[in-house]
């Protein structure tokens, strides 16, 4: 083959490559495009694998368990109501307009044209007004809208409450489900461990250093260990149920949670602690409305007592003829007058005798209001109680950890130097399961002592709010 038979062939290779690479100048742009778009659309979905686990953070968590808890759903929505009330107790202050249109027909006497209908003063009657009314005695007053904006209150702190309630909750889980990870780690390495002791000891046994009941017991050290990892697993799988209940609407268990344990809030001082709780503390908020509501519903029982002063303003037509201007029947000679106009009635109310039925309510008001306040005191001592009680656990809980963390320095070094000595035939087997029980109850303990400090922290901040 020579060198321009070469030639012509990678010409004609080429050239039938290019047409399919660079678009010709008669080819839409958009035509392609949409091409492009329908053959993308028609062609079957590409098979990504599992996807990717969602990591979330115990903030992540909170709200997600936000959106999902009917009780949290349920206050929230008893606070909208109560919002919508005191829109409208407010409204209920301002005058009303409405418009009435009627038509009354009756039969007539058959001789004049007047009705049969004492009432009636035509045969036919028309009337459309518009009415303005107001109740001048609620507007002067404005208890209605006090009470509405108590309520209110009281429903905002109860979802605050029950917000806070749902943290707590979450925080548990949460934590539960990694401490069950920490405490699943500790027993993989536990049984790893065990089986290394279960293998020196056979070769011990082998070269007659050490009896059999030394490799019996390394054997049921490591068969309790294999249990111990078992039961572990299963705490993790309950624990991850628990939070997917509380996260996920469709149940989802594709996820995983970001370790915090380890990095501990710090515990703020008590003064400050104190201070929060006065201003932030749902509780404390909800008894102070009630009782207030309490005294609003003694002044509502006592206004009983006052007259009652409302307005009525119509404008509008009442005439046998729907028209601005009509000829009474009874007066032709009059000619044409005018149908349009006004009346106003003011009503004036004067409570007199009920049998005392307005004192009863009074007392029952007030019998409310005593025990409003009985509670609000109760729950101002509960609040000092829990106060103190959870930032004492707090407390306790957080010089814990630091003991807790020396104690598993300590259950490794006398693991590590049992075994040196066992391997050396100084040290019996008994010795060197116990150092193994001892490390591996120190590293659950110092798991179980972070999970405290961060419950404790959570409880102490549903009464202060974060920190």
């Amino acid at each position: 083959m020579n060198a321009r038979t070469v030639f012509c062939i990678c010409a004609s290779t080429l050239s039938g490559v290019a047409p399919a690479q660079v678009a010709t100048p008669l080819r839409s742009p958009n035509r392609t495009a949409a091409t492009a778009a329908t053959l993308q659309a028609q062609a079957p979905p590409a098979d990504l694998g599992p996807t990717a686990p969602l990591t979330l953070t115990l903030q992540d968590a909170q709200t997600r368990a936000q959106m999902n808890a009917p009780q949290l759903l349920a206050a929230l929505s008893d606070a909208s109501v109560a919002r919508e009330d005191l829109k409208q107790a407010r409204a209920g202050l301002r005058p009303s307009a409405s418009f009435r249109s009627e038509y009354l027909g009756t039969e007539g006497n058959g001789k004049l044209s007047e009705s049969r209908f004492v009432t009636n003063d035509g045969v036919h009657v028309y009337r459309d007004w518009g009415i303005v009314h107001e109740d001048l005695t609620a507007a002067l007053t404005r208890t209605s809208v006090q009470r509405a904006a108590e309520a209110e209150s009281i429903a905002r702190a109860k979802a605050d409450i029950a917000r806070r309630g749902l943290t707590i909750t979450v925080a548990k889980a949460y934590y539960a489900l990694l401490t069950s990870q920490h405490k699943y780690a500790t027993a993989q390495q536990a049984l790893d461990q065990a089986k290394r002791y279960l293998d020196i000891s056979r070769s011990l046994e082998k070269g007659g250093e050490v009896a059999r009941s030394d490799t019996v017991k390394a054997e049921l050290q490591y068969t309790a260990q294999e249990q111990a990892l078992r039961e572990t697993k299963l705490s993790i799988d309950t624990a991850r149920l628990d939070v997917a209940v509380l996260l996920f609407r469709d149940f989802d268990q594709n996820f995983t949670l970001v370790d915090d344990l380890n990095l501990p809030p710090t515990l703020p001082p008590l003064t400050d602690i104190r201070t929060m709780a006065e201003h932030e503390n749902p509780d404390l908020r909800a008894a102070n409305g009630a009782l207030r509501a309490a005294t609003t519903d003694v002044q509502l029982a006592r206004q009983a007592y006052l007259p009652s002063l409302t307005a009525d303003l119509a404008y509008g037509i009442e005439a046998n003829a729907f028209a601005l201007h009509s000829t009474v029947a009874s007066n032709p000679e009059k000619g044409s007058l005018p149908n349009l106009g006004y009346f106003l009635t003011i009503s004036l109310n004067v409570p007199v005798f009920d049998w005392g039925a307005r004192a009863s309510k009074v007392r029952q008001a007030q019998l409310k209001r005593d025990q409003a306040n009985v509670e609000l005191t109760a729950t101002q001592r509960e609040l000092v109680r829990n106060l103190q009680g959870f930032y004492q656990e707090a407390q306790t809980a957080r010089e814990q950890v630091d003991s807790l963390r020396h104690s598993v320095d300590l259950a490794s070094e006398s693991l590590r130097l049992n075994g040196l000595r066992y391997e050396a035939g100084e040290a019996s087997i008994l010795e060197l399961v116990d150092a193994q029980t001892t490390l591996m109850q120190a590293r659950n303990a110092y798991d179980d002592g972070l999970v405290r400090y961060r419950l404790a922290i959570a409880n102490l901040q549903s009464l202060t709010g974060p920190f």
